[in-house]
């Protein structure tokens, strides 16, 4: 996902405590550096600053960044030398969505009462799928006449 110019996301949202990785095909990377590094922070007040290097291929400059518990993630590129890549002055700022507990079970009872039902229906299953399979593999084969029956010499 692109949400700015020459960045892009492996992923269609930011979530909160989820992993991302980062590619930046920005200033840094049009003019060949070497080095690139990410400093980041979360939420206003850019809580648990960080900086890592990231890695050079042909796609850009890439990171895999461990997002936090926090409304933003705020961010900016410098490169060996020194200079800062930060949108104007404005740092590159993207809001965290919450973790979606929709699809999360809680409290469940997870206790089989048949498991002899399970079994006998997994064998059913199985056996179902390999006559499938030998009908669909020989059927062909006879109607064409490719298939040749193995005689035994008694």
């Amino acid at each position: 996902m692109e949400l700015t110019k020459n960045i892009f996301f492996n992923t269609d949202k930011l979530v909160q405590n989820s992993t991302v990785k980062i590619s930046y095909t920005g200033k840094f990377f049009e003019d060949n550096s070497e080095e690139v590094f990410i400093h980041y922070g979360f939420g206003v007040a850019w809580d648990n600053l960080s900086e890592i290097k990231m890695e050079k291929t042909e796609l850009g400059f890439q990171a895999e960044i461990d997002l936090l518990e926090s409304d933003t993630f705020n961010f900016c590129f410098r490169n060996g030398n020194n200079e800062w890549d930060n949108n104007d002055c404005q740092n590159y700022v993207f809001n965290l969505e919450k973790t979606s507990s929709d699809l999360v079970v809680q409290d469940i009872n997870l206790s089989i009462d048949r498991p002899n039902r399970l079994r006998k229906s997994y064998i059913w299953s199985k056996k179902v799928r390999i006559a499938v399979y030998k009908i669909i593999t020989y059927i062909p084969k006879l109607i064409s006449g490719n298939y040749k029956r193995k005689i035994t010499n008694e």
